[in-house]
């Protein structure tokens, strides 16, 4: 693996630096505080080809590899944790699923508009009884004709009540548990679907975490995704490809957290002189630096094997694991060092503190994430 970025990967990191600082970093406190969703910025990310970066450009996306991927997801979580999930959900969890295992009819019909960014992405796992448990899915859809049926719920869904086209699992043989899931493709305003309590979050307020209800839903068999009976194996299929851009969320709320410790750390003063110059808060320091600069080479890593067609569950996981961590960790020492005021609203590293904490979280918790890597090094 070669450390040195190509020229065309410092382009994308630069381009969506510029960006992330000039038109997310001023509002992001705004959004945070009100929790309505940005579309004014996701619209103006999808003229940048944010919305699509990984899809080739044969599906009007921009076709650029999973470590420039990372680097962007990375600038945007630098300033803005909600936009960066939505950003993340939209091109791995709805985006990559539809390219790896739709037909060209689907991709026609929801890939090209999703990468274009006309059309925002989400993806529904997760149940009220089905969590880190994705067998215990209850959602069901029976063929019916040239449709499927569906009837059931699906909690906690980024971007549930704002996204055009979801890949929804669902299951179509309830006594088969895993074996009997499968993956549709679920548009916005079809009948029977709607939407039921909008959660009230901690951190990322803004990306509009929403219950979906369907109730005697009909789907055109046409939108299955993959095959029948498949659904687990492409549901975490994409899970292995997405949780590496949640570590890569983690990452820059870290970096964003160290970037006002730091400057905090030189503008405040205290016994005559900027903190800074204290050991205590040096060292500090040093510790959130290196912790950030490990699990963004962790990051990088799963995503080099991925751009390298090579098996990359084992470290996407392992990314997600530290990444989430220091993050929770980065961001708690980025508020000590601002002291009372770190505990206000009045600064940024009081959002990171919440926003940190979903890393851990979604996209499969810490314990999945121990699962997993314990699982691939027993082999």
């Amino acid at each position: 693996m070669n450390f040195d970025h190509t020229k065309e990967q410092l382009m994308v990191r630069n381009m969506v630096r510029a960006f992330a600082e000039k038109e997310i970093k001023p509002v992001a406190q705004e959004l945070d505080a009100s929790g309505e969703f940005p579309w004014e910025i996701i619209r103006k990310m999808g003229s940048l080809n944010l919305m699509g970066m990984t899809v080739p450009q044969e599906w009007s996306g921009a076709g650029i590899d999973d470590i420039s991927y990372m680097m962007a997801i990375e600038e945007i979580a630098k300033v803005c944790g909600s936009t960066s999930v939505i950003m993340a959900v939209h091109n791995s969890v709805c985006c990559y699923p539809i390219y790896k295992f739709g037909t060209d009819a689907q991709k026609e019909q929801f890939l090209r508009p999703l990468a274009k960014g006309q059309k925002l992405g989400g993806f529904a796992l997760t149940e009220p009884g089905a969590g880190s448990d994705a067998g215990a899915v209850r959602t069901s859809a029976v063929l019916n004709g040239d449709e499927y049926v569906l009837n059931g719920n699906k909690i906690f869904i980024t971007s549930g009540s704002e996204a055009d086209i979801l890949v929804v699992i669902v299951s179509t043989d309830l006594s088969k548990g895993t074996k009997g899931l499968s993956a549709l493709i679920v548009e916005k305003g079809t009948p029977g679907f709607t939407y039921g309590s909008i959660e009230d979050k901690m951190g990322v307020r803004a990306s509009a975490t929403t219950e979906l209800v369907f109730e005697n839903c009909r789907i055109s068999k046409e939108n299955l995704l993959g095959e029948e009976g498949r659904g687990f194996n492409l549901g975490m299929a994409t899970l292995d490809a997405s949780r590496m851009g949640i570590a890569a969320q983690a990452v820059g709320i870290a970096q964003g957290a160290l970037n006002e410790a730091v400057k905090y750390a030189k503008e405040r003063e205290q016994f005559g002189r900027p903190i800074g110059k204290f050991q205590a808060i040096q060292w500090m320091l040093a510790e959130m630096a290196t912790k950030v600069s490990a699990a963004r080479f962790l990051v990088h890593r799963a995503a080099w094997l991925k751009d390298s067609g090579k098996n990359f569950t084992k470290e996407s996981a392992m990314a997600k694991l530290y990444a989430s961590r220091i993050a929770r960790e980065v961001t708690n020492d980025a508020v000590q060092i601002h002291g009372g005021y770190g505990y206000t609203k009045d600064y940024a590293v009081e959002r990171f503190y919440r926003e940190a904490k979903i890393t851990e979280i979604y996209e499969g918790t810490s314990e999945v994430q121990r699962m997993v890597i314990a699982r691939e090094a027993l082999r």
